[in-house]
């Protein structure tokens, strides 16, 4: 596993593989074509310092209004608690990444860089499986409606216990990443940090895009699709039977809330995923435009981390008013 050829050989990579370079994991870049997009370079660190803020800040304030607000102990805001946990953990530890691209490399040691990428991982995976496993929910709260019948299992401790195992089945697709992050110094003694994989190493680097593109995006959207299609399936059929009972006012709004929530979800992240085939698949040129493209599909992955809560205040009316209520509790 020497640093000089694993880079020689990403290098390769990356001229074979066009932004592949950018995306090898979703928050390290190639130092030399920074040099050819010093605009992107100094934009960067704005962008980020942006998302780091208002993701921090709107994410702990959901943690805070779920834990500490009676009412919204729900099945639905556990996940959404687990969500906004695995994007705070993320923001939080975005100002490294903030400080790698102005200081051009990599301070913090071999334990801070395994910790940042496992976490970086942790936020694209924990994500989407929370999102489908918010999906499944809604799918059996629909056809329970559908059939008139109640749901004695549904509770929030037993949504705890899921989050629980989508955690742990989090860190086992993560494991390898782990193992592989490691700091490496360049041929111009230049530390960075990222995953050292063994020889052959572009075939270990694609391997472990089709890894991620597969149980971070393909699998869990798949399923997502197939559930929603089979709720919009049983809402047409309850709709045109008489003696089916509509959905009331109160599911109708967090089933639409999870839907939106999970749109914007694929909004930020789909394109990040279709680049990576696009670039495992087809030689592009490491143009300006090429760099900018890698560099905005990448910021926008990230936003999806400070997203989301302005998503709950804007669509959940329980959520404005107990944050308003604890805020007055606060400063009463």
């Amino acid at each position: 596993m020497g640093n000089s050829s694993f880079w020689d050989d990403l290098n390769s990579s990356c001229s074979n593989a066009g932004n592949s370079c950018y995306l090898e994991n979703s928050m390290r870049f190639n130092f030399t074509l920074q040099e050819q997009a010093a605009d992107f370079y100094i934009v960067l660190p704005v962008i980020y310092s942006v998302i780091c803020a208002v993701g921090l800040t709107g994410n702990t304030a959901v943690i805070y209004v779920v834990l500490k607000a009676p009412k919204m102990k729900t099945v639905t805001n556990m996940f959404i608690l687990n969500l906004a946990i695995a994007d705070d953990l993320f923001t939080l530890v975005l100002p490294m990444n903030i400080a790698e691209h102005l200081l051009r490399y990599w301070p913090f040691g071999e334990i801070l860089c395994k910790v940042i990428l496992s976490i970086d991982h942790y936020n694209i995976f924990s994500s989407i499986y929370f999102l489908t496993v918010m999906s499944i929910d809604r799918y059996l709260v629909v056809l329970a409606t559908v059939r008139s019948k109640r749901m004695p299992h549904r509770t929030y401790r037993a949504a705890r216990i899921v989050s629980l195992c989508i955690w742990m089945l989090v860190t086992i697709i993560v494991l390898p990443f782990i193992i592989f992050a490691n700091v490496y110094t360049d041929d111009l003694e230049i530390k960075s940090c990222g995953l050292n994989f063994p020889k052959p190493e572009r075939f270990w680097f694609k391997a472990s895009r089709i890894y991620t593109l597969i149980l971070g995006f393909a699998i869990p959207v798949s399923t997502i699709c197939i559930l929603y299609t089979m709720m919009l399936y049983k809402l047409r059929n309850m709709h045109l039977n008489s003696n089916a009972r509509a959905l009331d006012k109160a599911k109708k709004k967090v089933t639409i809330m999870v839907f939106i929530v999970l749109a914007v979800f694929l909004f930020c992240w789909t394109p990040f995923h279709l680049a990576t085939i696009v670039a495992l698949t087809t030689d592009l040129p490491q143009t300006s435009m090429v760099i900018g493209i890698s560099y905005f599909i990448t910021s926008l992955s990230y936003a999806n981390s400070c997203l989301n809560p302005f998503l709950y205040a804007f669509l959940d009316d329980s959520f404005r008013k107990s944050f308003r209520k604890l805020l007055e509790c606060r400063t009463s």
